[in-house]
């Protein structure tokens, strides 16, 4: 495995490595806007949806236009460099902010810059391996991701424990960002980005949805029903505060669930090299489907809870990495931008949805409606992904 992981190309690393930056300073902000907004601009619970929904559906809509982008200009760097950019000029900003519409601007700046690196980060990452080890660098990324996950919230909680002004942690978010955008400077475009597309393949365009291979749109078909059924993970906090886990470990126990799966992104992911990628998102759905019919109907308390939760950071490892390297073994070469523009923009637009849709069923007709609805969902999803989508040439 050591030798595996030594062999893996440098761009796979620095790619890593970079998620990891960024997401702690990503993830320090993220816990503290609310309370920014609340204590400091006194602005209240409208305003902070607001400002996440423009946010998070901008940078969804950004991903497809980005990943189009990509194989038309077969650059990935440049949208990699400014779109990690504007993250690290717009999170120390906020620290500057007296009104929340000022927080709007920035929020969205910041959502912009996601939208515009994510799909040819992930288009630059596939190109860099061979599908034989492309769920391992998938894996290795998302290790580093979560790492940063765990990381930036333990970061906050610390330094505004030895008493530093909310302020003054917002304005030090500035040096992981510019660290961030320095690696980005030394990443290479892919040798592959370089080359004229063939005659016969099909140019990437806005509307090039049908000329995107059958089999890769029979998945992105699976991941919008799974995602209409995977709504936000804060439903799982409050439902985890319900069956009494104390406020303050709340966090805490999100930062467990991502500690697990930052260890064990990278072999589960790996594992998909040699066994399949629908294998294991077939073993992945079918263990979400489990993990929300116990959480709505069996209601497990103290350490069974912490344990299931701790199931929950297994399906996420067997699952995310895994399935964005099913889009590049789906896809062509050619049209690898578009197929992660597609791929993202999906899991990001029906998010919304699907929290909204969870959050009625929730609080209407009660918690086993809820989450066994998205039990279903992802059943379904498996029994589509196992009956309707090809298994690629390799992988």
């Amino acid at each position: 495995m050591l030798d595996t992981l030594r062999a893996l190309p440098r761009t796979v690393w620095l790619i890593g490595l970079i998620s990891l930056v960024n997401d702690t300073a990503s993830e320090l902000v993220y816990p503290l806007v609310p309370l920014f907004l609340t204590s400091v601009l006194m602005a209240g619970p409208k305003a902070l949806g607001l400002i996440e929904g423009i946010a998070e559906a901008t940078a969804a809509l950004l991903k497809l236009v980005s990943g189009v982008a990509v194989d038309r200009t077969r650059r990935s760097k440049p949208w990699i460099v400014v779109g990690y950019a504007l993250a690290a000029l717009g999170r120390p900003l906020i620290a500057l902010v007296s009104s929340w519409p000022t927080l709007l601007a920035i929020r969205f700046a910041d959502r912009v810059g996601k939208g515009l690196r994510t799909s040819p980060r992930d288009a630059l990452l596939a190109a860099s391996v061979g599908p034989d080890r492309r769920g391992l660098a998938f894996g290795i990324h998302r290790a580093m991701d979560n790492a940063g996950a765990v990381l930036g919230p333990l970061l906050a909680a610390a330094l505004l424990a030895a008493g530093m002004p909310l302020r003054d942690v917002l304005l030090w978010t500035l040096v992981p960002g510019v660290l961030c955008v320095l690696l980005t400077l030394a990443l290479p475009e892919a040798r592959a980005a370089a080359a004229p597309v063939a005659p016969s393949a099909p140019r990437p365009s806005l509307a090039g949805w049908a000329s995107l291979p059958p089999g890769y749109r029979r998945f992105l078909v699976v991941v919008g029903l799974f995602t209409m059924g995977n709504s936000s993970n804060m439903f799982l906090l409050l439902r985890a505060s319900e069956l009494g886990v104390p406020q303050a470990q709340v966090p805490l126990l999100w930062a467990a669930v991502s500690a697990i799966a930052m260890l064990l992104s990278a072999p589960l992911s790996g594992l998909s090299d040699r066994v399949g990628r629908r294998a294991l998102l077939l073993a992945g759905y079918g263990a979400y489907a489990l993990f929300y019919l116990v959480l709505g109907l069996a209601a497990p308390a103290g350490v069974w809870l912490l344990l299931w939760f701790g199931f929950y950071g297994v399906f996420l490892a067997a699952t995310e990495g895994v399935e964005k390297a099913l889009v590049a073994d789906l896809a062509t070469p050619e049209q690898r931008g578009t197929a992660y523009g597609w791929f993202n923009m999906t899991a990001g637009t029906m998010l919304l949805p699907a929290s909204a849709l969870f959050g009625w069923l929730y609080e209407r007709i009660g918690v086993a409606v809820a989450f066994g609805f998205s039990a279903g969902c992802a059943l379904l999803a498996a029994a589509l992904l196992w009956l309707w989508v090809p298994r690629p040439p390799r992988g």
